[in-house]
């Protein structure tokens, strides 16, 4: 759920940090029907990321946070499991929120394939989502994802870079001793805007190892991730995630910036309610 032009600002980043706190306090959230759960939640997370830099390339990310977070879970205007601001339709099988997601940036400087170019933003997603509930199997529950959302770089004054489109299915389990656990399978897919942020290469940042390349629409990769959170002990929870990322097929496969096909993102963290509501969340 990446980059784009221009160093860093400090305004940026802190609300890049906030951005990403309350993906991970979502994360760590449990997978219990919404009405056994507070009204609204206080805390603070702390996590450790290890992230590809963007589909295809051969160099990590690393980043390692504290922060505090705030969830709310209203009947429609809603901060909870990268719901952001609105659930406007809920039935039984169906609903249509806004959704986000992000992605850290990086320097340029630190990405061999990258090097002399702009360095890539932090970026952020936001757009409507549908939620489809496709029933229960496996002794779980199968939920199709349909995610189209604007991408927007806070490392340039929230520049827009384009739009993506993530269809994915997922499955959520609880297992015997309480822990929750969930798995999905999906594909990104951006406009040429998007691409060539990703994977474009204007003639001034040519080299004779790095030809001019102009970036196609399409296909930018296949995903596969898997996530876990504890049982909540106290007001305490552990959560941790892994992403597998493939370029095998993609629009822009050949861009000279795609050193590796597979890449992989790990993420390890903590929460901890500080203060919750006596209210309980609307479903």
């Amino acid at each position: 759920m990446r980059p784009a032009l221009a160093p860093p600002r400090q305004p940026a980043g802190r609300l890049a940090a906030l951005l990403a706190a309350l993906l991970a306090g979502t994360a760590a959230q449990a997978q219990d029907n919404g009405a056994n759960l507070p009204l609204w939640e206080i805390g603070g997370v702390a996590f450790g990321v290890s992230q590809q830099a963007y589909p295809g390339s051969d160099e990590q990310v690393n980043r390692a946070l504290a922060l505090p977070y705030v969830i709310y879970r209203g009947k429609y205007l809603r901060a909870d499991r990268q719901t952001a601001g609105l659930r406007a339709i809920k039935t039984d099988r169906l609903e249509f929120d806004i959704g986000f997601a992000g992605a850290f940036g990086s320097s340029s400087d630190d990405i061999d394939a990258r090097r002399g170019m702009p360095d890539l933003g932090t970026l952020v997603e936001f757009g409507p989502r549908i939620k489809w509930k496709l029933g229960e199997a496996m002794g779980g529950r199968w939920r199709l994802d349909l995610p189209l959302r604007g991408v927007f770089d806070l490392s340039d004054d929230l520049a827009h870079r384009g739009w993506s489109l993530e269809p994915e299915i997922d499955f959520e389990r609880r297992l015997a001793n309480g822990w929750n656990w969930g798995a999905s399978a999906g594909l990104l897919i951006g406009d040429r805007r998007l691409a060539r942020t990703l994977y474009g290469v204007a003639p001034a940042y040519a080299t004779s190892d790095r030809p001019a390349y102009e970036a196609s629409a399409g296909l930018v990769a296949w995903r596969l991730q898997t996530t876990v959170s504890s049982p909540a002990w106290r007001d305490w929870r552990l959560f941790g995630f892994a992403r597998l990322d493939s370029v095998s097929g993609a629009a822009n496969r050949d861009s000279p910036l795609v050193r590796r096909t597979t890449g992989g993102t790990v993420g390890l963290g903590v929460a901890y309610t500080w203060m919750r509501s006596d209210a309980r969340a609307f479903d």
